[in-house]
């Protein structure tokens, strides 16, 4: 017949030198003690803990011990869920054999993978990170690819972009067209050059000339054989 408790203060002895400053006595009947399992040191002397807590049932080993996480330090609640996991598995391997060091060295490996995936998950962010830093560059130094999307946008914008300018500009002219001179009337207006001709025109060719103002060539003394004749002068001499 086997003697549950023999075998049971043997392991107790057992653990605690193997464990003489992470273990601890809670109770002796029915035993139960926490043992604290800490990681291996990470980046930064970063670790991961976990305190185990035992209690051994009346046919312990026939039987699996009871455990639950009495506390915990920089885990995930899905590492907590691992652990309690891992520790059914190993207990249900082991059954007829004291356990708790086999228990808990599963979890310290358990740990260890633990700190591994946080190393390796900053070390994926970090890349990341510098990944999206070059493309950041890249693009700076290649501009905006072309695409139709952003071309209708850009037309868009465009289009309505000089529609403005162009009612400004027409704005700017009607408002400046009292200050307009004769010359940029003219240049405006091409029909300025024939409003004289057009004036006449309209009035029948009818002009008026006042014959008073013109003496009798008759009376003029006049000697075209005169070398010096010049009628042009004609006009300067009555002067």
């Amino acid at each position: 017949m086997t003697d549950y408790g023999e075998e049971q203060r043997n392991e107790l002895e057992a653990i605690e030198s193997i464990y003489p400053d992470s273990f601890t006595v809670l109770s002796e009947d029915p035993t139960s003690f926490t043992i604290t399992v800490t990681s291996d040191a990470g980046e930064n002397d970063e670790t991961v803990q976990v305190t185990l807590k035992f209690t051994y049932v009346e046919k312990y080993p026939d039987e699996p011990p009871l455990w639950e996480i009495h506390s915990q330090e920089n885990l995930e609640d899905s590492d907590t869920e691992d652990i309690l996991t891992l520790l059914k598995q190993q207990a249900e391997e082991n059954l007829g054999m004291v356990m708790i060091f086999t228990l808990v060295t599963a979890v310290q490996e358990k740990l260890n993978e633990i700190i591994d995936q946080i190393k390796s998950r900053r070390e994926e962010e970090k890349q990341r990170k510098e990944r999206e830093a070059e493309e950041a560059e890249k693009r700076a130094f290649q501009g905006t690819v072309v695409t139709i999307e952003n071309f209708l946008s850009w037309k868009a914008r465009f289009e309505q972009e000089m529609a403005e300018l162009k009612r400004k500009k027409i704005k700017e002219d009607d408002s400046g067209k009292s200050k307009l001179t004769g010359k940029q009337l003219f240049e405006r207006d091409h029909n300025l050059d024939t409003s004289d001709i057009q004036f006449l025109e309209d009035g029948g060719n009818s002009v008026e000339v006042d014959e008073s103002l013109f003496q009798d060539m008759d009376d003029l003394d006049l000697d075209e054989d005169d070398p010096d004749y010049d009628p042009l002068e004609l006009g300067s001499d009555e002067d």
